[in-house]
């Protein structure tokens, strides 16, 4: 009887991380596009000795 729920209790473990990984994104992010870079980039200055 205990090793069927572990059984159990494991292949719904296993199927609930299937079913999320392959399900569709849930993000609430909004639709704003790409943004353009308004800024200098870094560059790392060597100092002379």
């Amino acid at each position: 009887m205990n090793i069927s729920k572990l059984l159990s209790d494991m292949m719904r473990y296993l199927s609930e991380a299937a079913a999320r990984i392959f399900s569709p994104s849930d993000d609430a992010y909004p639709n704003i596009g790409l943004q353009p870079f308004e800024g200098e980039p870094y560059k790392q200055q060597r100092w002379a000795d």
